[in-house]
């Protein structure tokens, strides 16, 4: 008679993490942040509670696991040839040595995430609770946009040395007139969120940050 084979407990381990997170997406989609429970992410995940609070200390810490993972999910999709914008975006933000061409690029990728039905939920309901939530909010900052806004500091310092940019310009400072207005309307909702906003937000940006003759 073989040998019964012994259960595989990281796989096992993986399949739990993956239901987990599945699940504390899906319902911060469905019910939004403040009704979406420890209880209920396990009860969806089939899973008890003690085995998320064995990975997570609170709520707080699964959805943002969860929204870490959706969005390096996106990345990696967007690296397999899915989209020439979204792999731009995944990738960082080129240098092709023309700096509105570049930013165009990738903030219209920015416009297509927040666009998308998949990541426009969870990302509202973070967002808005990391604005009573301070600790929340200070993960979210720290974990998901420090990493992108050090992408556009990079690139406006390279164009600072080429001379595109002025040198007294604070990239730090200035990354904000690109993002800002785009955020604003998001979260607004004020206006259409689109390519033709995001060209144009740039046009305006590069030429206010150009050397003045």
């Amino acid at each position: 008679m073989a040998p019964t084979k012994a259960p595989d407990s990281s796989r096992r381990s993986d399949r739990s993490r993956r239901a987990i997170l599945d699940a504390a997406l899906a319902l911060v989609t469905e019910v939004g942040y403040r009704r979406t429970t420890i209880e209920g992410i396990a009860a969806r995940a089939g899973v008890g509670k003690q085995t998320i609070y064995r990975w997570w200390p609170s709520k707080a810490a699964v959805l943002m696991d969860a929204f870490l993972d959706l969005a390096g999910r996106s990345a990696e999709g967007a690296g397999s040839g899915e989209g020439a914008s979204s792999d731009a975006a995944a990738q960082g933000i080129p240098d092709t040595g023309d700096l509105a061409a570049d930013l165009k690029l990738v903030l219209r990728a920015t416009v297509d995430e927040l666009n998308d039905p998949v990541l426009e939920a969870p990302t509202r309901a973070l967002t808005a609770e990391g604005i009573v939530d301070a600790k929340l909010g200070a993960a979210f900052v720290h974990k998901l946009l420090d990493p992108q806004l050090a992408l556009y500091v990079t690139r406006l310092r390279a164009a600072q040395e080429a001379g595109d940019v002025r040198a007294d310009v604070d990239p730090r400072i200035a990354l904000e007139l690109l993002i800002g207005p785009l955020m604003h309307r998001w979260l607004l909702r004020t206006l259409p969120l689109t390519h033709a906003y995001a060209d144009e937000i740039v046009d305006y940006a590069v030429g206010g940050l150009a050397p003045r003759p």
